[in-house]
């Protein structure tokens, strides 16, 4: 039988349209949640639109850019209702060696992956502090606490979302509100799949790259979305209620030395 456990709560998405964004609003519209999505591409958010008319709400924004994100939360709560839980899963993939890169491809990274949690955040937080009620999980990654050869600024940009998400669950307790993370290791995304287009494979990744001082997965598999997305699920949940400024690695084992 189909849970409702989400049934009316109003949840937004960052980062809505593929991977694990896309996996996690098709369980919370499952659940029976009304969903505000954001993306910078909306083309698989407008065909689950026609699945979902009034629980969807699908708003093409580009996450670093502030206002627009303002804009984009004033528009779904005014169709959906008061926003009750927040997942920041948009991000993008930065790889090349330090000295290799551009001051533009640095700034993106940061301006996506760290900016855009800031921005979702910010935008969000008052009307939740009003009601002295939310829960809010930011999607950062095994690579913010472990180096990765040829991942400088991504990693930086994720270790930034941990740490700004762990003050910001510092900061708003007071107000009932919970801030987690869930941190993924290597999932089958299109992220994913372009490392390994660039060096890398399922295998390897599996196996562990001794010559980049890389572990392996013990699990000996990739993560589906799905899996992120059913992590994403519990710290939203009532059923998490009591658990805030927790970093939840999800990655088979990867991190095993931490």
């Amino acid at each position: 039988m189909q849970s409702s456990e989400f049934s009316q709560q109003c949840v937004l998405v960052s980062g809505a349209n593929s991977g694990i964004g896309a996996a996690l609003s098709q369980q919370l519209l499952e659940q029976g949640a009304r969903l505000i999505a954001l993306d910078l591409h909306t083309d698989q958010l407008n065909v689950l639109t026609q699945q979902y008319p009034e629980q969807l709400s699908a708003i093409q924004v580009d996450v670093s850019q502030a206002q627009a994100v303002r804009d984009a939360v004033e528009q779904g709560q005014e169709k959906m209702g008061p926003i009750a839980k927040v997942a920041c899963v948009a991000g993008v993939l930065q790889m090349g060696q330090l000295w290799e890169l551009s001051a533009a491809q640095w700034q993106r990274a940061f301006a996506v992956n760290t900016d855009g949690v800031f921005h979702v955040c910010q935008a969000v937080l008052p009307g939740m502090i009003e009601r002295r009620h939310g829960a809010i999980v930011n999607v950062s990654s095994n690579a913010a606490t472990t180096p990765r050869a040829n991942m400088s600024a991504y990693a930086a940009s994720k270790a930034a979302v941990t740490q700004l998400s762990r003050c910001l669950g510092l900061e708003v307790a007071q107000y009932g509100i919970r801030v987690n993370i869930v941190s993924p290791g290597s999932t089958d995304t299109a992220m994913q799949q372009a490392m390994w287009q660039q060096g890398s494979s399922r295998e390897t990744v599996i196996a562990g790259a001794p010559e980049q001082f890389r572990l392996g997965i013990p699990l000996a598999r990739i993560a589906k979305p799905d899996d992120i997305a059913q992590a994403i699920l519990y710290l939203l949940s009532e059923r998490a209620r009591h658990i805030t400024l927790h970093d939840l690695r999800v990655d088979g084992g990867a991190t095993l030395d931490q």
